[in-house]
């Protein structure tokens, strides 16, 4: 299946549904933007974000619009809030197996783990 993400929002107990993402593969301290999309109603995307034949071994970098998330489902966020953005740097070693990088979060904690 290649990449794919999923968030959870632990504050609303739901999907994440409109969050906004941008995913870079990166090179040492070099980021290349590859694309920004929006989460779908299951706070996923309508598609992989790399598929077993386009993706690359390397490094890859997903970051997260926390706050703006949390603004739009108007939480009233402190000035400036605890979590701006959620910034995961991770590898891909094996372009044959499927990297699910979910992330559960709320306006003050996140956690993320290599899924299935």
């Amino acid at each position: 299946m290649g990449l794919s993400t999923h968030v959870l929002d632990t504050m609303h107990g739901g999907p994440a549904v409109g969050m906004e993402v941008a995913l870079y593969s990166t090179d040492g301290d070099t980021a290349t933007l590859v694309k920004r999309f929006a989460l779908n109603a299951d706070g996923r995307t309508d598609k992989p974000l790399y598929d077993n034949n386009t993706l690359k071994v390397g490094t890859y970098r997903l970051v997260f619009e926390v706050a703006a998330y949390f603004k739009s489902r108007n939480v009233a966020l402190p000035e400036p809030n605890f979590l701006g953005r959620v910034s995961l740097d991770f590898g891909v070693a094996h372009t044959d197996q499927h990297y699910h990088v979910p992330l559960l979060v709320s306006p003050w904690s996140y956690s993320t783990y290599r899924g299935s």
